[in-house]
């Protein structure tokens, strides 16, 4: 069955010979359709205005040889994959080999047979739609891919609200204590990213999971009894113990959550860190384990910097608000004990964002 004319390959024959054009455009027509360029900047203008399926391309040619009018095709991106054969006199071995250097995808030697010029180009054309349909179903695979990557984001992001809620609704005191935290969490990890102490460790994706995981820290304060967790006053030596097992209690409930969901990625691995170590201090001092300096995840140096802050410029009924002022000098007197000292550096330089944080997430 012969395809309509709109069916036909386009082949753009380049020759500066009338008689080389038209026994091409002779041999072609029945199975193709044909363009004609003497030159190679002619063929340049062709392939730009008619976008071609495949090229026959003479070598010798005025204006601008064949090898030039390669070279300055393969320039465009778009024309990596268009088929370019080289029908030339010049049959030296060294003159195939640069053809094919430059961009070429064959090269046939003059005189032509017409057997074998057919048969090239079907495979240069087969070729051509072979990778079309490749690239095709890849960008295919990878809309997919992206579609179940945003579920699972969805998914992880729903995952992350219910289990904030529930702490939220057994600590009512704390308010925006989650929500202020999150975007403290986040500024500081972006100016800390500026550091080149840091920015290995920081980029764009590891900022996103960091921040995604930070209002999970205190997830362990659902364990945690009542009369001890919504206590208003001062805890005890030994309630104020029990409150300590709420960073490894965290820490469990999401290893659990991880094992449970088949989750060994990035996400809950972070979660995890924060959870468990976000009360450890700089030199040793903090709990659970009592782990110093570069033995603190970044992560959970980074939330302690936050949680503290907010801890001390929000109101409570045990304890009224700091200004930013006092909250950041009370801190600073941690400085190299408590926090790790270029993190609270860095947070009070950004103390504009942290105040307009604040405000436009009160406690209700």
């Amino acid at each position: 069955m012969t395809p309509s004319s709109s069916e036909k390959p386009l082949i753009l024959c380049v020759d500066d010979e009338p008689l080389n054009l038209k026994l091409l455009v002779d041999l072609l027509s029945a199975r193709f359709n044909t363009r004609i360029a003497t030159n190679g900047e002619k063929a340049l203008q062709v392939v730009e205005q008619q976008q071609p399926d495949l090229i026959l391309l003479d070598v010798m040619m005025p204006v601008m040889d064949g090898f030039e009018t390669c070279k300055n095709i393969r320039k465009t991106l778009d024309k990596q994959d268009l088929p370019i054969l080289f029908i030339t006199a010049k049959n030296q071995p060294q003159d195939e080999e640069y053809a094919l250097q430059i961009g070429g995808n064959d090269f046939i030697s003059k005189p032509i047979n017409p057997g074998v010029l057919q048969a090239r180009i079907d495979t240069q054309l087969k070729l051509k739609y072979a990778q079309k349909k490749i690239q095709q179903r890849a960008e295919s695979l990878e809309q997919e891919v992206s579609q179940r990557l945003s579920e699972i984001n969805k998914l992880q992001d729903s995952t992350v609200f219910v289990m904030t809620s529930l702490a939220e609704f057994r600590d009512e005191c704390t308010g925006n204590h989650i929500r202020r935290t999150q975007y403290y969490v986040q500024a500081l990890a972006k100016a800390l990213a500026k550091n080149p102490e840091f920015t290995s460790r920081l980029d764009d994706q590891n900022i996103e999971v960091i921040t995604k995981s930070a209002p999970l820290h205190d997830i362990g304060k659902i364990a945690i009894p009542d009369d001890i967790l919504l206590k208003p006053g001062k805890l005890t030596t030994e309630e104020f113990s029990i409150m300590q097992t709420h960073a490894e209690k965290g820490y469990k409930i999401l290893q659990e959550a991880a094992c449970s969901m088949g989750e060994k990625g990035l996400f809950l691995e972070v979660a995890q860190e924060i959870a468990y170590y976000h009360h450890e201090k700089w030199n040793g001092s903090g709990y659970p384990n009592g782990i110093a300096g570069e033995e603190i995840p970044l992560s959970a140096r980074i939330m302690a910097v936050a949680d503290v802050y907010d801890a001390l410029t929000s109101e409570r009924p045990y304890k009224k608000a700091f200004s930013q002022e006092k909250a950041l000098e009370i801190m600073f007197e941690g400085a190299g004990t408590h926090f790790q000292e270029v993190i609270l550096q860095t947070f009070a330089e950004i103390k504009d964002q942290l105040k307009m944080i604040a405000e436009a997430n009160p406690d209700q």
